[in-house]
């Protein structure tokens, strides 16, 4: 089973949010970052002002179940993808795309940091062009897309088995 870090970007809903941490926790992604505008529970050394992260880590938890005590998890203004590169891990990008595989032709490497974008919008062609590679779910149905919290676990449950 591959080493996963799972790279949360701009994700606006704190009950996105929270579902990506209950699913990182249940798949046993090493750490969460969250960066951009996403939303993210109380950090010990949080420079928010307390009662805004602390309505968020409350609105977090309806759905992380606790799991926000659990994933070890941070925050950073852009996500640290040289650092991560440097490191051993290959971004992979999930998002539709010209470049993009099939989830389940994808072969996970042992370190990967897998990188979600916004609700709509997906990943931003900058960090898309950053990505190693970009994988995609096939999808069966009229809809484009999953949710970004179905579509992560979706990912997930893929590149762990």
């Amino acid at each position: 089973m591959p080493e996963i870090i799972l790279l949360v970007h701009n994700i606006r809903s704190t009950h996105n949010v929270g579902s990506l941490l209950r699913t990182a926790e249940g798949f046993g992604v090493s750490r969460v970052i969250f960066s951009g505008y996403t939303p993210y529970p109380t950090l010990s050394n949080d420079s928010r002002l307390p009662h805004i992260h602390e309505k968020l880590t409350q609105q977090i938890h309806k759905t992380a179940l606790g799991a926000e005590t659990i994933v070890s998890f941070e925050y950073a203004k852009i996500p640290p993808l040289t650092h991560l590169k440097e490191a051993g891990y290959r971004i992979v990008g999930l998002e539709q795309d010209e470049r993009s595989v099939p989830l389940d032709t994808y072969v996970a490497p042992a370190k990967l940091a897998l990188l979600i974008g916004e609700e709509v919008s997906g990943i931003t062609d900058e960090l898309r062009r950053a990505c190693e590679d970009i994988i995609e779910i096939p999808m069966q149905g009229r809809k484009e897309s999953f949710n970004v919290s179905v579509a992560t676990g979706v990912a997930l449950y893929a590149l762990t088995t």
